[in-house]
């Protein structure tokens, strides 16, 4: 097949290989992120390199390079320069017309799994390929997990041979290994930030640590709290304190409404820093549950919603786990979060009103129901999701939702089993209506506090977060 090379986007190749001037000369070196192979280029060929970002069509780094160099270099460069990246292995040899992606930089030698990756069999039909040392997974069928399995046992045109697969599909199941980190000498993908838009300000993360290694110090410890006796005592102790908080349901309201009434915006901040600790010991409770169960949290850190602060911990290995443990390592927050509202209570029935320890006991208590309330909105992207998520055994669930009725409205063929297609059609326009509300509700407010309050102000950011938006990306 020719291949177009002219409309061809040529590929990010950042992730795994950087450029350097060699020195006391005008050629460069391009050398892989570990530094463990090196290859040299012409001065021509290295600008042209710089705009191997994935965004920029062969002909329009072509262009670049003529404007910089005029007739110094071949009409042919970029094209020329394609083709020795696959002669050295640094690129890809299966190119199509027009093809994108992020990750086409895989070697054309013989592609190897990491020695550490393994297979973990699903409920739902599937298989998850787990990387425990980048912490990735890549979900397959049985026939795409057989494919992989040959990888490095079998020339891959003998592969394409036997599983009667095109080279593109092979190729891009190659860059979904890629990706992912699951091959020999490859690293997972970073995720590309976009331009800056205010939304952004609604929802955002900042990484902490890796909590990984104090939680397997501390793990043994505590491993009693998932033992049978202790479930039962945990059962017996929610079921009692709700039986009690029931029938005091309007003493509790009294004194709620007696309080505010008494302390007033002077209880926010007792409030908040208890909600704090709650919110904390809720999100230690799903990462020592993961850790039990011989999961891997690499990552906790602040979570922030219209800028109030929270706490959020990265358990994507539970999707490993079967599908009753992946429900107790959810349910292990809102569990935290139930047994603190039941001390709580407790304190506060056992301690003289009017002190110290009764409002605070009270406050602990309005906390742990607060954030349950909040947590376990199905609609939203919290645990209640998250649950639904897990019990269903529907990965992705609002985005297939979405895109289930994007198909019945284009007509496109839908290839969600029946089962499936009954819950997506049902949580679909529940979650619509969700989105628009919850983000209108908050646009409207911002928008008319801005235009309220700093108009000019307002206005003049907005001016220039547009001059910065639609400015073109920088090629260099």
């Amino acid at each position: 097949m020719r291949v177009n090379y002219e409309s061809l986007i040529c590929p990010d190749i950042r992730d795994y290989w950087k450029l350097a001037q060699l020195k006391g000369s005008d050629r460069v070196i391009l050398l892989t992120s570990q530094g463990d192979r090196r290859y040299q280029f012409s001065a021509g060929e290295g600008f042209a390199l710089r705009y191997f970002t994935g965004q920029f069509t062969v002909q329009e780094i072509q262009n670049y390079c003529q404007e910089q160099y005029k007739d110094a270099i071949s009409s042919n460069l970029v094209v020329e320069l394609l083709q020795k990246l696959i002669t050295l292995g640094i690129l890809a040899a299966e190119v199509e017309d027009g093809e994108r992606g992020e990750n086409e930089n895989i070697p054309t030698t013989q592609p190897k799994l990491k020695a550490c990756v393994h297979w973990v069999a699903h409920p739902g039909g599937y298989w998850i390929l787990r990387n425990p040392e980048d912490v990735t997974f890549l979900q397959v069928s049985d026939r795409d997990k057989a494919i992989i399995e040959q990888l490095g046992q079998l020339p891959t045109n003998i592969i394409t041979e036997e599983f009667c697969i095109t080279q593109n599909e092979l190729r891009y199941l190659l860059q979904l290994l890629t990706a992912t980190g699951m091959l020999q000498g490859s690293k997972p993908a970073k995720r590309r930030r976009g331009k800056f838009t205010p939304l952004q300000l609604l929802s955002f993360r900042i990484r902490l640590f890796n909590p990984d290694a104090f939680l397997t110090r501390h793990i043994d410890i505590i491993r009693f709290i998932w033992t049978k006796p202790t479930a039962f005592l945990l059962t017996a102790f929610l079921i009692i304190s709700a039986i009690i908080g029931f029938n005091q349901q309007p003493e509790i309201i009294f004194i709620g409404q007696q309080l505010l009434s008494t302390y007033g915006s002077s209880l926010f901040l007792p409030f908040a820093l208890l909600t704090a600790l709650v919110v904390t010991l809720h999100e230690l409770g799903h990462a020592f549950t993961l850790k039990h169960y011989n999961g891997i949290v690499p990552e906790i850190g602040l979570l922030f919603m219209c800028f109030i602060p929270s706490v959020y911990t990265n358990t994507t290995d539970s999707y490993c786990l079967s599908r009753s443990r992946r429900i107790l390592v959810v349910g292990a927050g809102v569990l935290v979060q139930l047994i603190l509202a039941s001390i709580g209570l407790g304190l506060w029935n056992f301690s003289a009103s009017g002190t110290w320890l009764s409002t605070t006991s009270f406050l602990l208590m309005s906390a742990a129901l607060f954030t349950v309330a909040l947590n376990l909105n199905p609609l939203a992207k919290f645990d209640g999701y998250y649950l639904a998520v897990a019990i269903t055994g529907i990965n992705n669930l609002r985005s297939r939702s979405f895109k289930f009725y994007a198909n019945l409205l284009t007509g496109k063929p839908i290839t969600e089993p029946w089962k499936t297609r009954c819950i997506l059609a049902a949580y679909g326009p529940f979650s619509i209506a969700y989105i628009w509300f919850v983000f209108g509700f908050l646009l409207w407010h911002i928008v008319d506090w801005n235009l309220t309050n700093i108009p000019t102000t307002a206005a003049t950011l907005l001016f220039l977060w547009a001059i910065y938006f639609l400015s073109p990306t920088s090629h260099q």
